[in-house]
């Protein structure tokens, strides 16, 4: 197979510096252990990553998406506003214990903003007798 040249690919991305940008981005991927699209032909991560945006097995506008969130160190994340329900009196006036419980509610976001902000626990080897 033919190596791919800059002109096979400035079809699907119109600029050369973004054409760079995304194929770096996706050659890094395929390096981190993404699977391929198209047959390697013992071609290194760049070319395979080149090839595919010119193939159109990978879409330019998901890698920049994926690109730019992974360049970002905080995501905003657009929840919707909590609805007011009106508290229905129970009949009699009786007061239930069902009413004084507060639930615990987290969402994923923040279980892993948290969970980023942790400290990995130190290693203590009781058998240097330290």
């Amino acid at each position: 197979m033919a190596r791919v040249t800059v002109e096979d690919c400035i079809e699907k991305v119109d600029n050369r510096f973004e054409l760079v940008l995304l194929s770096s981005h996706r050659a890094r991927m395929l390096a981190a252990g993404a699977p391929l699209t198209i047959d390697r032909d013992r071609d290194k991560n760049p070319v395979v990553a080149l090839r595919e945006i010119a193939d159109s097995t990978v879409s330019p506008d998901d890698l920049k998406e994926d690109l730019i969130h992974s360049l970002q160190k905080y995501v905003e994340v657009d929840e919707p506003e909590a609805e007011t329900v009106p508290m229905i009196a129970a009949p009699g006036g009786s007061d239930s214990d069902d009413s004084n419980v507060a639930l615990d509610r987290m969402s994923e976001e923040d279980l892993l903003r948290g969970l980023e902000g942790l400290k990995p626990p130190e290693d203590t080897d009781e058998d240097d007798g330290l």
